[in-house]
């Protein structure tokens, strides 16, 4: 998978790591569960938002992280190379959301998570 890097463009507060866009709005930072908001496969070719959401929840609801394989979401039909957007919350105030341009599928994964970043820097 090759997502671009034009997620990465103009965010503030956002990390970005190889193309994938991973932003977050903390207001107190506590080591809670992953809860869904919403997961969105092929938004950007017509699919309703929130289309996969039971499918993640199922896998991630209740993990400090999860491992999520893309290769379990809906295809948009025909030409078009769907992006994917995630949503969550880690506990009550803090909401982060992933976002992949388009997805290659055969075995891609997106890792959610709502450990605390520890270590110089942060």
């Amino acid at each position: 998978m090759k997502p671009t890097a034009s997620a990465c463009r103009g965010t503030s507060m956002a990390a970005c790591l190889g193309g994938l866009l991973i932003s977050s709005f903390a207001i107190g930072a506590t080591e809670a569960t992953i809860t869904i908001i919403s997961g969105t496969s092929g938004g950007n070719c017509g699919a309703p938002h929130g289309n996969v959401t039971q499918d993640i929840a199922q896998h991630c609801n209740g993990l400090h992280t999860c491992d999520y394989p893309l290769s379990t979401t809906a295809k948009p039909s025909g030409d078009c190379r769907g992006d994917y957007l995630a949503e969550w919350r880690c506990g009550s105030q803090e909401f982060h959301n992933a976002r992949l341009d388009a997805i290659a599928g055969g075995g891609d994964r997106l890792v959610l998570s709502c450990v605390p970043p520890r270590g110089a820097g942060h």
